[in-house]
């Protein structure tokens, strides 16, 4: 796991550290200290870890103007030992939410495990979004059939196309586009 890097693609264009609205501004980051780990694995120094021992994420691109983030995930995600949904919420996604973020793109192809300790902060999650959304892409299928049996999947937008979108081939804004696209057309045919 140690040589499972966080995407960099992008880091010309945007860097969690560099910006002042962001909760890891001002973070520095060691290419050789090896100091966070997932279990007895130890994992890439360009994870941020957000006070869980097992999930650790990397803020991939924030655009203000257009109210999306692109956050990409590492670990497991335990509510129920570690209740890693609250501290993703209230130390992360809130802080961005207050400078108008409202749409999220979570990367999940590299979240192992799913362990549910009820909906309450992703209920309050959706609700303080608006009008906006949290689509998942590539989660794993053990994943999300997790998040299924457990009834969470309202919450957020999966399944079809944003299961196996190619993200990296994109730029953020055009991944933004191509994913609320797809929103967009499910929502319509909804409606119908």
């Amino acid at each position: 796991m140690h040589s499972l890097e966080p995407h960099f693609g992008w880091r010309h264009l945007y860097t969690a550290e560099e910006d002042e609205k962001s909760p890891f501004f001002g973070r520095e980051y060691s290419e050789f200290e090896f100091t966070n780990r997932v279990y007895n694995y130890v994992i890439h120094p360009q994870w941020d870890e957000i006070g869980s021992p097992t999930l650790f994420i990397k803020i991939l691109y924030a655009e203000y103007d257009e109210k999306f983030a692109i956050l990409e995930l590492l670990g497991e995600w335990n509510d129920c030992i570690h209740n890693d949904i609250m501290i993703f919420k209230r130390d992360i996604l809130e802080k961005i939410m207050s400078f108008g973020i409202n749409k999220f793109i979570i990367v999940g192809e590299n979240i192992l495990n799913f362990h549910y300790d009820g909906d309450d902060y992703y209920a309050e999650w959706k609700e303080d979004i608006g009008d906006g959304w949290i689509a998942l892409l590539n989660f794993q299928p053990h994943v999300l059939a997790e998040l299924k049996h457990n009834a969470l999947l309202g919450f957020f937008e999966t399944g079809g196309k944003l299961n196996d979108i190619g993200w990296r081939t994109f730029t953020p804004l055009q991944l933004f586009q191509v994913v609320e696209m797809n929103i967009k057309k499910r929502i319509n045919a909804q409606k119908e």
